[in-house]
Order: structure tokens, then C-alpha cells, then sequence
């Protein structure tokens, strides 16, 4: 087992072989997974007017992606719990490495890349008790050189911080029964959202209080001056109105954020993706359930809704954002309202993921 010194950035981002930079595929600005008319999967490149610059098959439903920082290299991450993350040539569409978790362990649909894309982490699980692990991934051959654990229950977003030395991890809470995604502890679930350091080191965790247990932490955004947003779905009595998004910053209290009590009651508990507005002055959550976008300033004010049937992916787009759902559609989301950007043959699932 590699040493943990230099967790972050303790590599080189070295390779043999010259690899081809993003603008060798149209220079895409995000990436999405889809579901084809006949099907099957696949992995898209898209640019912020919403064409489409690559798409790779994938061997099943795909959940979220991230893109080598330099490289036209994207890791394709299975719905949760994973069976597979590929390494995908993006221009040549050739799977180059299929990592997989060690024995007992399952992917969990989220990674990242280190800020010089030297190291790959992984979201993980322990197949029995869902005990949170961070895979630590050496991108030169992706040999698995180390883990940490995600001091939490059923991880399942991580994401580099600006600093490019913490990463932030949403604990979802969650234990479930092997690979057949049944809930065992919805009555005790701890969510949590945990920062660790460059070495590793568990620097600080943030736990909901407790009426607010069963309300899972999955996804995250991060500001450039590091203010956290993250995204939850709830898990416990049916219709209730609570809190889908929050917002941290290290060392102070969280915000939640709330929406009038209709506009809440229509997301139906469940936040499926979540983005920082291009401006950074807003953030939004979406609800593929309720076919909704919530817009909310970092403050946590109620700034508005969209509706859009199956909405979910989200990303940053000019001042406002760029969403996708699952009819195919692509939009953009500004201060002013919603925009048509077009329409693609495929439903696109549930996240849309920025390169930049």
C-alpha cells in the first residue's frame, strides 16, 4: 500500500505515451451519460451551446462522469453501486482501463480528479455496512495505490476544493443490502459532509441536526471561494416539505435553504443535481420527480422556480445554467428565464458534468 504523504499532489503527472488534449474532441465545456433509443448507453461530449462534440458506447446505465483536467480522458462511472468505471479515450472512444474496487468494495458513481490530474479518487463503499472508503488511483497506468476512509456511510459525491488540497465529500447515510439497493438503517441514518486534508487527515464534518437525519446528503457544488452547496433527498415520511439544499463553509454554521411551502411540496423530497450559477451570485437544485428547478442566493433566499418534465442534469452556463432532462432536452437557465438550446435523440440521465 502506497504512503498517504502527498495525498493530493505527491505525484507526477507523467506518461510514456503523449495523450491528446480536450480540444482534439471539439473542446467540449461537459460531459453526460444517456440512454439511447435502442437502449443502449453511451457517454456524451457537449459544448455550451449545446452541440455535441464525441459520444463513447457504455456497457450499461451510466451515472456521473469526470473529465482528466488536461487530458481527453473521461471516467465513465455506473449507476450506484457500481460494477464498472472506465477510463475512456474520448477520441478515439476506446476504453483504455476498466478500474475495478477491490474485493468486497463498490463504486458509488462520483469521482475526481487531483488539480495536476496525477491522482483519480473514487467514491466507495463496503459491501457489507456501506462503511465509506476514498480510492486513491495513480492516472499515469491507474494502478490503485491507496484508500482512505470517507469517515461517513454510503459516500457518494466528492469533489475537489479550489485550494486543490481538500477534498469535500457528501456521506449519504445510507447503508444498503449488497448490490440490490435496499435501505437498512433509514431510522438511524447519519449523513454527513466530511472535508479531508492533503495527507488524508479527517479535518471536519458536518452532520444536519437531528429532525433533518433522514434527509441524505448526495451531491455537491463548490463556489471559486470555496462556499459549499450540497443537495439531499429525503428519506423519511412521505410528503413532507423540508429543506433540499444546503450550504457550508468550513468552520462555520450550515444555511439550509427552503423554498415556499408549495414549491417545495411539488420537488417530492428528492434534489437530483446541483450548480452554482456561471455569476456565482445563485445557486440551483433540480427534481427529476417534480420536474422542477429551485433557484436560491447563497444567503438561502427563494429566488424562483422552473418547470421542466424530468429535469436534472445541471451546470454552470454563462451567468445562469445549463440543464438537461430526460426527454432529451437541452436548456438554458438565465436570470431572465429558460431557453430552448435544442433537443437530442437520446433521455439524458442524471447528471451534466463542467470541464471547466
Amino acid at each position: 500500500m502506497a504512503t498517504r504523504r502527498g495525498f493530493l499532489a505527491g505525484l507526477v503527472a507523467a506518461s510514456a505515451v503523449p495523450r491528446l488534449g480536450w480540444a482534439a474532441v471539439g473542446s467540449p465545456a461537459y460531459l453526460a451519460a444517456a440512454k439511447r433509443p435502442d437502449g443502449s448507453y453511451s457517454l456524451h461530449g457537449l459544448t455550451s451551446a449545446g452541440s455535441e462534440t464525441f459520444s463513447v458506447p457504455l456497457p450499461a446505465r451510466g451515472h456521473a462522469a469526470c473529465g482528466h483536467p488536461t487530458r481527453a480522458e473521461a471516467i465513465g462511472f455506473a449507476r450506484r453501486p457500481g460494477t464498472f468505471a472506465l477510463v475512456i479515450d474520448c477520441p478515439t472512444g476506446m476504453v483504455v482501463r476498466e478500474l475495478t474496487a477491490p474485493e468486497g468494495r463498490q463504486f458509488n458513481g462520483h469521482g475526481a480528479f487531483s488539480a495536476d490530474g496525477a491522482l483519480l479518487f473514487t467514491s466507495e463503499q463496503m459491501e457489507d455496512g456501506s462503511e465509506g472508503r476514498i480510492g486513491v488511483w495513480d492516472t499515469r497506468d491507474y494502478a490503485r495505490i491507496d484508500e482512505v476512509p470517507s469517515h461517513g456511510i454510503g459516500p457518494h459525491e466528492i469533489r475537489l476544493m479550489p485550494d486543490g488540497e481538500t477534498l469535500v465529500i457528501a456521506n449519504g447515510g445510507i447503508e444498503t443490502d449488497g448490490w440490490d439497493r435496499e435501505k437498512l438503517n433509514l431510522m438511524t441514518m447519519r449523513p454527513n459532509l466530511t472535508y479531508l486534508g492533503a495527507d488524508g487527515r479527517h479535518l471536519e464534518s458536518m452532520e444536519l441536526e437531528p429532525d433533518l437525519h433522514q434527509n441524505s446528503i448526495r451531491h455537491l457544488a463548490i463556489r471559486a471561494d470555496g462556499l459549499v452547496a450540497f443537495a439531499m433527498q429525503w428519506e423519511g415520511e412521505a410528503n413532507a416539505a423540508l429543506p433540499l439544499l444546503g450550504l457550508h463553509r468550513r468552520g462555520e454554521a450550515v444555511i439550509l435553504a427552503e423554498a415556499p411551502l408549495a414549491d417545495e411540496l411539488l420537488m417530492k423530497g428528492y434534489a437530483g443535481s446541483i450548480a452554482f450559477a456561471g455569476s456565482g451570485d445563485e445557486v440551483a437544485i433540480t427534481s427529476p420527480r417534480g420536474g422542477r428547478l429551485h433557484r436560491f442566493s447563497p444567503d438561502g433566499t427563494f429566488l424562483g422556480a422552473v418547470s421542466r418534465a424530468d429535469v436534472c442534469g445541471l451546470a454552470p452556463l454563462g451567468a445562469g445554467y445549463f440543464a438537461t432532462d430526460g426527454l432529451g432536452g437541452l436548456i438554458a437557465v438565465a436570470p431572465e428565464g429558460p431557453r430552448a438550446l435544442g433537443k437530442a435523440g437520446v433521455a439524458w440521465d442524471n447528471h451534466l458534468v463542467s470541464l471547466t
